[in-house]
């Protein structure tokens, strides 16, 4: 592994997220981007050295997925909003298995979630299962705010979690 998706990895294994049950601040987030956004499937994706695990989750049973079938592998890559109109026309994703497969993806949105050293630890995405055309700079803009969100909530988490093992 590469120092910079070592020193990644390590800033995201630093908040001790993985993992872990549900909890509200994440299961609200993914809740009212499903709202804003209308779409059926809404993850708060990590990115791990070796998998892809949702700390929170709207419209799909699976827990985690490989990195060799991630859209959000490609979406940490930039600072941006990644936007995949219609994956089943996409060279990168037309054959991966949640395409071809289920849960038959064809759209897919992905913000990275920014750690403060500039680290990109993971999504917050949305998916559905029919191409979507109309995403645009107001939608991107919702599910950017609805990242930085997360990340203050992981923020959050990480200093309450640093004070109880202090205590």
């Amino acid at each position: 592994m590469e120092p910079e998706e070592q020193a990644r990895v390590a800033t995201l294994k630093s908040y001790g997220l993985l993992d872990t049950p549900n909890e509200p601040a994440f299961d609200r987030i993914v809740l009212e981007t499903k709202q804003a956004l209308g779409m059926p499937i809404v993850l708060i994706s990590l990115i791990d050295a070796d998998r892809q695990w949702f700390k929170a989750k709207i419209g799909i049973e699976a827990s985690q997925i490989p990195l060799s079938i991630s859209f959000c592998t490609h979406a940490i890559k930039g600072r941006e909003v990644l936007v995949v109109p219609n994956a089943k026309r996409d060279a990168r994703f037309a054959g991966s298995p949640l395409v071809t497969g289920y849960p038959l993806i064809r759209f897919y949105a992905g913000a990275p979630l920014i750690a403060p050293n500039d680290r990109r630890i993971g999504t917050l995405c949305v998916l559905d299962t029919r191409p979507r055309l109309d995403f645009d700079s107001g939608a991107a803009a919702v599910l950017t705010a609805n990242a930085a969100a997360t990340m203050v909530a992981v923020e959050a988490r990480g200093r309450r979690r640093a004070r109880q093992e202090a205590a």
